[in-house]
């Protein structure tokens, strides 16, 4: 989930208002957002206290559709209008560079202090930024993690594996063991979308190759992209990775998992709660741990609309949102991760510390575009990894000359 989180992405409008303290009678703030995962949504109690605590001011909030191609549409028609119809927008950490390029975003720099975004993770600062400024603030965090059958692992005296190769060594002998043959070795997300290119930009850093460099070059070490990728392709060839994987997003391969018929997943953070329900056939037997090279950087931050009309109470609701007692709050109801270390459970904090942003550019939607189909017609085998992704360095080389960074 892109990220689903690979996934969430929040709207926030203010229809009118001034600053906090010295607001009208009367002044409504209209918070637009996706829904929250879960049943238990925080956001109506934290509106609450925002009000509470700015007196003459009511904010309503109303959902976006859950797809994140849907949800960015909407901003881009939105902002591209100019219009000053929301105010505060929860923006995808891959969306942020992109708007903050085309003159969507206020500058934060001078208004968030530099002591304060110490206290955040690296990676969630890094990705609030461009040129140097600051255009949003980090607010809920994801990062790819690794799940294993704890149980079936230690019946081979395996501990978790440190390396993709490791991985799948791990899973053809557990697999070969096990009494039901339906037993599948490692499922992750194939389909032709956003997953699939954070899926294969993990495989690409656990060898060290980088999609692009810092220069701006795409695909450098070319070679090591198509190992990467036909190692993913043999995944599915030798039966290690069920072919269900080629259709499969983050809700699939989790209930896949969750049902009991795979040892290892690559997911996000939010399906570690699902596996411990009551319910669940794999409660008490499921490991998590960090993916070999680290797992791709997910989640989303709060942004102010250039064009909005009360710049400091927009301001002063990211504040309220992004401040400890909000995040923490957050992840008790719905299990969406602060962006500080210090409210993270010790467990998670050295995985968390080592996500890894995806590509850092005003372009990276169509970075991803021009990626899914080679990776997917790579993966699938209808193109070989090595001729499909020289085809996609000269498509992106011509589109990024003279644009990076920008």
């Amino acid at each position: 989930m892109v990220t689903r989180l690979g996934g969430l992405a929040l709207v926030v409008l203010l229809v009118a208002g001034c600053g906090g303290g010295g607001a009208p009678p009367g002044v409504e703030l209209v918070f637009r957002h996706s829904r929250m995962p879960g049943q238990d949504d925080p956001l109506p109690r934290l509106l609450r206290g925002f009000e509470r605590e700015h007196p003459g001011v009511r904010v309503t909030h109303e959902p976006l559709p859950w797809t994140a191609d849907v949800q960015h549409q909407f901003y881009v028609i939105n902002l591209e209008g100019r219009a000053a119809g929301f105010d505060v927008l929860m923006v995808d950490v891959i969306w942020t560079a992109e708007f903050a390029r085309a003159g969507w975003l206020l500058d934060l720099t001078d208004r968030w202090p530099a002591a304060e975004r110490g206290e955040h993770f690296e990676a969630t600062v890094a990705t609030a930024m461009l040129d140097g400024r600051v255009w949003a603030v980090p607010w809920v965090m994801n990062v790819g993690l690794l799940y294993y059958r704890s149980d079936l692992l230690d019946a081979s005296g395996f501990a978790p594996p440190r390396s993709y190769e490791e991985l799948a060594h791990q899973a053809r002998v557990v697999m070969e063991r096990a009494a039901d043959r339906r037993l599948g070795g490692f499922v992750w997300q194939g389909r032709q979308y956003e997953g699939l290119v954070v899926n294969v930009l993990e495989e690409l850093w656990a060898r060290g190759v980088e999609l692009v460099a810092t220069n701006g070059r795409v695909l450098v070490d070319l070679d090591g992209a198509a190992a990467a990728l036909g190692f993913r392709r043999r995944l599915l060839t030798d039966g290690i990775s069920p072919s269900l994987v080629t259709g499969a997003d983050e809700e699939q391969t989790r209930r896949e998992f969750g049902a009991g018929r795979a040892v290892f997943l690559r997911n996000w953070p939010y399906a570690r709660r699902l596996f411990e329900r009551p319910t669940s056939a794999v409660r008490g037997r499921v490991g998590v741990t960090a993916l070999p090279g680290g797992g791709a950087l997910g989640g989303a931050h709060l942004a102010i609309n250039r064009a909005t009309h009360h710049p400091e109470l927009a301001w002063q609701l990211v504040r309220f949102l992004t401040s400890d007692r909000a995040q923490l709050a957050i992840a008790e109801a719905v299990g969406l991760h602060p962006t500080k270390p210090k409210l993270l459970e010790p467990a998670l904090r050295s995985i968390f510390a080592a996500a890894r942003p995806r590509p850092i550019t005003p372009w990276y939607q169509t970075l991803s575009a021009t990626m899914q189909p080679v990776f997917s017609a790579a993966i699938t085998g209808v193109t070989p990894p090595r001729d499909a992704l020289a085809t996609a360095r000269l498509q992106l080389e011509y589109f990024l000359a003279d644009r990076w960074p920008q």
